[in-house]
């Protein structure tokens, strides 16, 4: 933040002499120092900055792939201030904390597909770009919705370009073009797809189609969530050419009664073993062997592999299920906090935790960033899609994979280049959440 910025509200008349002594000092720098720096340079400080930053305490509420007992202590170690992680058990839990109790909150990641939640309730603080530092090197994907050739990303599903932007800074409505209001800060993204038991199935599976096939009737696994597991089941009965859908991510209500229906006659007729919650659950469904194929998380396949366990996540025919996760700020935040929280956010992407992060098979929105903290062997498979020099090591120094391999679908845009739809949350969101209800229930 420019530190004529930082003075708002606070007394400042404009740029001065002594202000212009402060050029080139980070703030990160201010507000290491505080009032200190200030002192040094001549500038008159304001008082918010004679406020030690060491008393100031960020709370980071998230999901168990980012809320990182590993990441908090690098962060506390490297900002100056204290940042307190909490993970949320679900994603329900998350939002109602939010909506309820938005003031013990300072800031959070989630889904994209869960800020149709927040729109017009003055719960999120709208974040200047100008304030995000990494977002001319952020992917143009997440900030204007296409690919690096120029070509469109899908908008089958909540494609990341419907919430990345807040239309006017009083964030009540989003915007399909790029405004200076970003509803939050890019962070994670990724192509999901099947996971699968190659050593108990015995031959390819390339089609989301096999998700409902009879040969692996209580075999199989969907995530319970309405906005994965619905688009889950969207691609796989699109596939077997059941329904043919005009927007698969964004559904009728004839459709969604259509795709319920189907899945109730799949359910009782045996195709499903279980419906997981969490990221243990799918790990141990896919490890123990009581399922083998399933719709998984890149993470969770790691772990199985981890495990000794073979389980591969190949691209399907019909593209890739894609997701994007945010971290956003609340709107209580004010002066210094305010700052610290902005500079946190900024912190995230800035390489190392990123790096981390994508040695669980996420990739980072400013993979710039992410290469300066990964060795070339591993930014080689994870990002470029090239065979591993040496084995690749999971975030905990457990070996994932040996030399030699390569990752399942390749490189960053083979896999994020072939998107089928993202995860979504639809318009009719109210009455398809009673209805896959009813399915579950079934």
């Amino acid at each position: 933040m420019p530190h004529k910025d930082c003075t708002k509200g606070h007394g400042a008349a404009g740029p001065s002499p002594a202000a212009s002594a402060t050029k080139g000092i980070s703030r990160r720098a201010l507000l290491k120092t505080g009032a200190a720096a200030a002192v040094a340079t001549g500038f008159p400080a304001p008082m918010i900055w004679a406020q030690n930053i060491k008393d100031i305490t960020i709370t980071h509420i998230g999901q168990s792939y980012s809320t990182i007992p590993e990441i908090g202590a690098r962060a506390n170690e490297e900002l100056g201030f204290r940042v307190e992680m909490q993970t949320a058990p679900d994603q329900t839990t998350h939002i109602n904390r939010l909506l309820t109790q938005p003031n013990s909150v300072d800031v959070t990641d989630m889904p994209n597909t869960n800020l149709k939640y927040f729109q017009g309730r003055g719960v999120l603080m709208p974040v200047k770009t100008s304030d995000y530092k990494w977002f001319d090197k952020t992917i143009p994907l997440l900030t204007t919705g296409k690919y690096p050739d120029g070509t469109s990303a899908t908008m089958e599903g909540m494609a990341p370009i419907k919430t990345q932007y807040w239309a006017t800074q009083d964030a009540k409505d989003y915007s399909l073009a790029p405004t200076e209001w970003l509803v939050g800060v890019p962070m994670y993204y990724n192509a999901d797809t099947l996971g699968v038991r190659p050593d108990l199935i015995g031959r390819p599976v390339d089609s989301w189609a096999e998700l409902l096939n009879p040969e692996f009737a209580g075999k199989v696994a969907l995530q319970d969530g309405t906005a994965t597991g619905i688009a889950d089941s969207a691609m796989a009965l699109q596939a077997l050419g059941e329904i043919d859908y005009a927007d698969k991510g964004n559904m009728t209500r004839a459709e969604i009664d259509a795709t319920i229906k189907k899945l109730i006659d799949y359910k009782k007729s045996g195709q499903f073993r279980s419906f997981w919650t969490n990221f243990d659950q799918s790990v141990q469904l896919m490890a123990s062997g009581e399922v083998v194929l399933q719709s998984m998380w890149s993470p969770a396949v790691t772990e199985v592999r981890t495990r000794g366990i073979d389980c591969k996540y190949n691209g399907m025919k019909e593209g890739y299920r894609g997701w994007y996760i945010m971290m956003t700020a609340m709107s209580h935040l004010e002066g210094l906090k305010r700052d610290c929280a902005i500079e946190y956010m900024n912190w995230v992407n800035s390489g190392w935790a990123g790096a981390f992060i994508s040695r669980q098979g996420f990739y980072n929105s400013v993979p710039e960033n992410v290469k300066a903290f990964m060795s070339d062997n591993e930014y080689g498979y994870w990002y470029e899609g090239k065979p591993a020099t040496e084995d690749i090591l999971n975030p905990f120094g457990k070996v994932m994979e040996k030399a030699g391999i390569t990752r399942d679908g390749g490189s960053l845009w083979d896999r994020m280049g072939n998107i089928g739809i993202w995860n979504t949350v639809m318009d009719e969101d109210r009455y398809l959440t009673r209805q896959w209800q009813s399915f579950l229930a079934a």
